[in-house]
This record gives structure tokens, C-alpha cells and sequence, in this order.
């Protein structure tokens, strides 16, 4: 099938606009999930496996929160501390309408894997508990924080882009109204 004929928004990582960047991101979303499932099939050190597996999450979580979300879907998240109070909030940041186009294949890539990931894990979390391997427990516990996390944020982050683009629009198209409105709805999801 050549590329012509694919439709865009298709499951091809040759239609991405960013094909390194999608191909790092499933593959450190893929990497994680084949050492556990078969790391025993090349070490009988569970520990070699744990830590393997852990610095694969670690990679994971940082690559798509701080360099895919990013290039893929135009969204980003991080978490603030006001050194004042302690207090914590989430900050979420997307591209400006009307400056980046997003991708479908992209977007559908990003979107699939993000969610797939935690239900595997979960998959696999009534499976150790299943066949009473509560070793791996607390491996599956981890992953499934990071992936929930990244799920979590990047789905408020797509949520408050929405609300953003919805409400500049209806302010008036102007730097100032968009702005506005964007903080104003920004604080909504803070």
C-alpha cells in the first residue's frame, strides 16, 4: 500500500509529521511491558529485571511528558510547588491555536498508546495477583503510577486546551481576549 492511498489519521507512522519522535515514544512505550513479560526468558536475576524495568518507565514517563506530548499532540504538563505555601498544582500548556497543526496519525498514535498502556498493566497487576507472583507486585504498582499519571494529566491537559481555544474564540480573536481567557479557564482546571 503506498502512501498516497492511506488516509490520514491511519495507523502508519510513515504519515507522522514528527516519525522519530513517534517511533522513540512506542518504543519506550513498548519497552517496558517486553522486559517484564520476557526479561526471565534472558536472566533469572529478578532484580536485573526490576531495575531494567524501572529505568524503562523512568525513560517512558519523562520522554512523553517533557518531548512527545509535546511534538505529537502540542500539550504539556508539569507540576508547580508554591514555595510560600507547599502547596502543589498542576500547569498545563498547550500550542497556540492556529500555530501548530496537529497530526491525526500522530494524534492517534499518541492518544491509543496513552491509554493502552495502563490497562495492560493493570492486565498484567490481576494477573501476578492471579498466579500469586506477589514479587512483581510492587514493580506493577510503579508502572502503573507513572503510566496513570501521564494518562491523567495529558487527558486535563487536551481538556484545557479545549476549554482555552473555546474561549478565546469566543472573546474575540484578538492577543489580548485570548489571553484573558485562556488564563480564566486555566485556573478552572488548576
Amino acid at each position: 500500500m503506498d502512501l498516497e492511498s492511506q488516509t490520514p489519521g491511519s495507523l502508519s507512522w510513515r504519515l507522522s509529521s514528527h516519525p522519530i519522535t513517534l517511533l522513540t515514544f512506542l518504543a519506550f512505550r513498548v519497552s517496558s511491558l517486553l522486559v517484564y513479560l520476557f526479561g526471565m526468558l534472558f536472566t533469572t536475576s529478578l532484580v536485573m529485571i526490576f531495575i531494567i524495568t524501572i529505568l524503562l518507565l523512568a525513560a517512558d514517563f519523562y520522554y512523553l511528558k517533557n518531548i512527545a506530548g509535546r511534538r505529537l499532540v502540542g500539550l504539556r504538563w508539569w507540576n508547580e510547588v508554591d514555595p510560600n505555601t507547599g502547596d502543589s498544582h498542576w500547569v498545563f500548556e498547550s500550542s497556540e491555536p492556529g500555530t501548530k497543526v496537529i497530526n491525526a496519525t500522530d494524534s492517534r498514535f499518541f492518544w491509543l498508546a496513552i491509554y493502552a498502556q495502563p490497562l495492560l498493566w493493570i492486565l498484567l497487576a490481576i494477573v501476578a495477583l492471579l498466579s500469586f507472583k506477589f514479587i512483581w507486585l510492587p514493580l506493577v504498582v510503579i508502572a502503573l503510577v507513572l503510566t496513570v499519571t501521564n494518562s491523567l494529566a495529558f487527558s486535563r491537559c487536551d481538556k484545557f486546551s479545549q476549554a482555552s481555544s473555546i474561549a478565546g474564540g469566543a472573546l474575540g480573536s484578538g492577543n489580548i481576549a485570548g489571553s484573558i481567557a485562556t488564563n480564566m479557564v486555566g485556573r478552572f482546571f488548576r
